[in-house]
């Protein structure tokens, strides 16, 4: 139905309205001015109520209206962080870790640790996936009171995480990495992983500018070199 085809909810209060009037201007004796005055209020009490209940359906439709804008907004925070974060862990994901990364370094010189779990296949076969799964919660919940923000810590493969820290001076970055390695070999796990967990962490400061392939690059060749001279150790990039 068009607009020009729709019933005019008020025709009848219209033409009462122009009874009225006529009334009003003409010689109408009392008896025809009280019909019409009745006539008249008969219809605008109709029109109150008409618009009273409009009014009402105004406001309902206004409230679903804002409930179902903040029940996209909650949708749309949601589907935000489940495409930035890690679902196991609930720290950054890869992408989002690089994209952080990146864009800390263009800004301002910063750190780039790439911490490992030792053993950790060896941990899956002996305990299975669900234990390895809780060693990963754990190690995570180990650490993120250690890295405050604007640090940000992110899982970037099944056991190895990346921590990129602004603001951390070149000196501090060996006792730094050395507190997250020792946080980790203090953890107690649940049952049934009855044995000490480890990591190694290679680790790097970086000038602004530096482009976040070549600091994890350098990062990452540093972790090799912990894995190698014996693993739950530190090494730092040797630039």
């Amino acid at each position: 139905m068009t607009v020009a085809e729709q019933p005019d909810l008020f025709a009848a209060e219209a033409q009462a309205l122009v009874r009225a009037r006529a009334a009003f201007a003409s010689d109408a004796d009392g008896a025809d001015h009280r019909a019409v005055l009745g006539e008249l209020v008969a219809h605008y009490e109709r029109l109150m109520r008409e618009t009273r209940r409009l009014i009402g359906r105004s406001d309902r439709a206004e409230r679903d209206m804002q409930q179902m804008n903040r029940a996209l907004h909650e949708l749309a925070l949601q589907l935000q962080h489940r495409a930035t974060h890690d679902p196991l862990t609930g720290v950054l994901n890869r992408g989002a870790l690089i994209d952080y990364a990146g864009g800390v370094l263009q800004g301002e010189p910063a750190a780039l640790l790439v911490l490992d779990i030792d053993h950790f296949k060896a941990i899956n076969d002996a305990f299975g996936h669900p234990a390895g799964d809780g060693v990963i919660c754990a190690v995570v919940d180990g650490l993120k009171g250690l890295v405050p923000a604007p640090a940000a810590l992110g899982r970037v493969g099944g056991e190895e995480f990346s921590i990129v820290w602004p603001g951390l001076a070149r000196g501090e970055v060996a006792g730094v990495a050395q507190r997250l390695c020792d946080a980790v070999r203090a953890l107690r796990h649940a049952e049934p992983v009855d044995r000490t967990v480890t990591a190694s962490i290679g680790a790097g400061w970086f000038s602004r500018g530096t482009t976040f392939e070549t600091a994890y690059g350098q990062a990452d060749a540093a972790l090799y070199r912990a894995k190698r001279e014996g693993r739950d150790c530190v090494r730092l990039d040797a630039q």
